[in-house]
């Protein structure tokens, strides 16, 4: 449950935050090493995850809860879950948002691909591919065997840019088949020199799983795709 654990963090840094923006700002006193060292460690977790109480799930944070949870547990006070029952309840929490999370993307990428393939120039292909052609090059198609030289940009339905060779300004390489399944099909329709546009299913994309903090679980993805080259063996070498 790697998320419940980077909210565990993200509790613990809140109550500085909390402190600060909610509360008169005061100066702290360094008094000695062990203060310091205990200033450095809130700023070492503020610094990289106070925005992750922005984007809880369900909405934001109750700060207020958060910091009266906290400083009672760490006075040893009297508390409302032991700590195994507040883990048990964290990873609860976080697998049900997920699965909720999940849900809500692969029913809202089934009703565009619907809507899309509706669309003046879009093609749907039996696996549920949907591209549209806007170059149509005059070179080979490559095949499974190839390796391919592209330029593309990635984005969701919501047009983020989660991925981009053009803005890299180099290339990628790769084999036909080293690519998610929307990608290995996609590859094979065009001719060098092409350039399409891929809307891809999340089943052929990164299904339930996701990928990187910018792809969700069951998303459907758009790419923009400019075959440049089939690799010969000799520019493998």
């Amino acid at each position: 449950m790697k998320k419940a654990n980077v909210w565990v963090v993200s509790a613990l840094v809140a109550m500085g935050f909390a402190v600060t923006s909610c509360g008169p700002k005061t100066n702290v006193s360094l008094k000695s090493d062990v203060d310091s060292v205990s200033y450095a460690i809130g700023v070492n977790f503020g610094a990289g995850l106070h925005e992750n109480l922005k984007t809880l799930p369900g909405g934001e944070a109750n700060v207020d809860v958060l910091i009266a949870a906290f400083t009672q547990a760490i006075k040893g006070d009297s508390i409302q879950m032991t700590p195994q029952e507040a883990q048990q309840f964290m990873q609860t929490y976080f697998m049900e948002a997920s699965m909720k999370e999940a849900q809500k993307n692969k029913e809202e990428g089934e009703k565009f691909l619907a809507e899309n393939k509706t669309k003046s120039g879009v093609i749907t292909t039996e696996s549920g591919l949907q591209y549209q052609v806007i170059k149509e090059g005059d070179g080979p198609k490559p095949t499974e065997k190839d390796r391919v030289k592209v330029h593309y940009t990635g984005t969701l339905l919501d047009g983020t840019k989660f991925d981009s060779s053009i803005d890299r300004g180099e290339p990628a390489e790769f084999g036909v088949t080293q690519v998610i399944k929307g990608w290995t099909e996609g590859l094979q329709l065009m001719p060098v020199g092409s350039k399409y546009i891929f809307w891809i299913p999340s089943e052929l994309a990164y299904g339930s799983r996701g990928a990187g903090a910018d792809i969700k679980p069951n998303s459907t993805l758009k790419f923009e795709v400019e075959l440049l080259e089939i690799v010969k063996d000799d520019a493998k070498k």
